[in-house]
């Protein structure tokens, strides 16, 4: 059990957080250090607490790290109990500082996470797409080639009538060649300039006249098809959306908790460090 201890004591860092639990049948008493019962209560809290790292072991080596990890909280805190430094002033003041911020967390989570309904969500994600500009995207091939006189003569045999795909086949250089050059839909901003000027400036089912010049080659583009973009669907988008009702609510709570209580900052330059860091910030 030693390695156990070793990694528990390096990354177990809710220590502070543990507490004696209420017996019942469901929370049962899985070790005793001393006259102290550990139960699955407090197992589960340390489980919590262990490394994202640790969090990838098998189940029962994560739980042996995490019982060590208890007992040995136990231990010393029983002998800390002994020397009086639960009475130490710093002692003191960082149990309030933290039995404020899990105050702070409780809230959060109760007026916050947990008050986020599925009609908020829904409302936010109507109200976003309403304000995202219409995009167009295309469909689109290309052949590409080394040099500019070989995409000439792509081009001309493109006037002469020969099949796009069959010459993509046939000539281009590009890894997507055996499907005949095909792109898929694209909006802007996902090819290298050049090619997306081109690209877009070409009419539905017509190709370029002359080669496209970008870091990779020589190109010869065809345009397919174009259609308006369409935006992601809630489900795509649903845990972002849901930050920005929760990030939303949170402002609102600060603000008007702030209102109620009021805030005052005695240093200068901190004062004006903070009204800076907490600035409203602009909602859509």
């Amino acid at each position: 059990m030693s390695r156990y201890k070793t990694l528990a004591a390096a990354v177990f860092v809710a220590a502070i957080a543990l507490h004696g639990a209420r017996a019942e049948e469901t929370d049962p008493v899985i070790a005793k250090v001393g006259d102290q019962e550990v139960r699955q209560s407090e197992l589960n809290l340390a489980l919590g607490g262990l490394d994202p790292q640790l969090q990838q072991m098998p189940e029962e080596q994560k739980r042996a790290a995490a019982l060590s990890a208890v007992i040995d909280v136990k231990l010393l805190a029983k002998n800390a109990e002994k020397e009086g430094l639960q009475d130490d002033a710093v002692f003191k003041q960082r149990i309030a500082y933290l039995t404020e911020r899990e105050l702070h967390n409780a809230f959060f989570k109760k007026h916050v996470v947990d008050a986020v309904t599925k009609e908020d969500v829904k409302a936010r994600y109507d109200k976003e797409i309403a304000a995202i500009p219409a995009q167009e995207e295309i469909k689109a091939r290309h052949i590409l080639v080394k040099t500019e006189d070989e995409a000439k003569a792509v081009i001309k045999e493109l006037d002469a009538g020969k099949s796009f795909v069959e010459l993509a086949k046939a000539k281009s250089s590009d890894p997507n060649k055996d499907d005949g050059g095909d792109l898929g839909y694209f909006a802007k901003g996902r090819m290298v300039p050049e090619f997306e000027a081109a690209a877009f400036a070409l009419e539905k089912g017509t190709y370029t006249k002359t080669p496209v010049k970008t870091q990779f080659g020589f190109h010869v583009i065809l345009v397919e098809d174009k259609r308006p973009q369409a935006p992601p669907t809630l489900e795509q988008v649903e845990p972002q959306v849901r930050q920005l009702v929760m990030r939303d609510k949170y402002l609102e709570l600060l603000a008007s908790a702030k209102k109620e209580t009021g805030v005052e900052i005695s240093d200068p330059a901190l004062k004006k460090a903070y009204d800076e860091a907490n600035k409203p910030q602009e909602t859509k």
